[in-house]
């Protein structure tokens, strides 16, 4: 197999998609975080529960579209639907990636207790789950 054909098979792996939406995700997540924590002036744990919910919008947008095309629901009534799975889907993902935030800002040194630093730390630990759950339980086959 060439190195083209290698590289084709790498970006066509849905976990790569995940990810790749999940980096896009963690954009988000961050910008209403610093908007949030920096400007409006709400604590890191507020802005955090905030951006949590807004990247998992973004991502499940995301995911139907680009990482599970195949699977996405149609239609407004089975899109809503199939968010609200995402969103139940990812919660345990979620309160894992809350936690490690909230540890990491509460109890580490400079730099893992920076909100983006900590933020990307939940994030990571939060992929696993996240993917394991999107692919079973929401955009599986019909």
């Amino acid at each position: 197999m060439s190195l083209a054909e290698r590289v084709q098979s790498l970006l066509s792996a849905r976990f790569v998609r995940f990810a790749a939406v999940g980096a896009a995700g963690f954009v988000v997540d961050v910008s209403v975080l610093t908007a949030l924590h920096d400007f409006a002036g709400l604590t890191p744990y507020a802005a955090r529960f905030v951006s949590i919910a807004c990247a998992m919008t973004f991502t499940w947008w995301g995911n139907r579209s680009l990482t599970f095309a195949e699977h996405a629901a149609n239609g407004a009534r089975g899109m809503f639907a199939e968010w609200l799975k995402f969103c139940t889907a990812n919660a345990f993902g979620a309160v894992v990636n809350y936690a490690t935030f909230a540890l990491l800002v509460a109890l580490a040194h400079f730099p893992l207790n920076h909100p983006w630093v900590a933020t990307a730390a939940g994030v990571g630990v939060g992929l696993i789950f996240n993917f394991t759950l999107s692919k079973r339980f929401v955009f599986r086959d019909r």
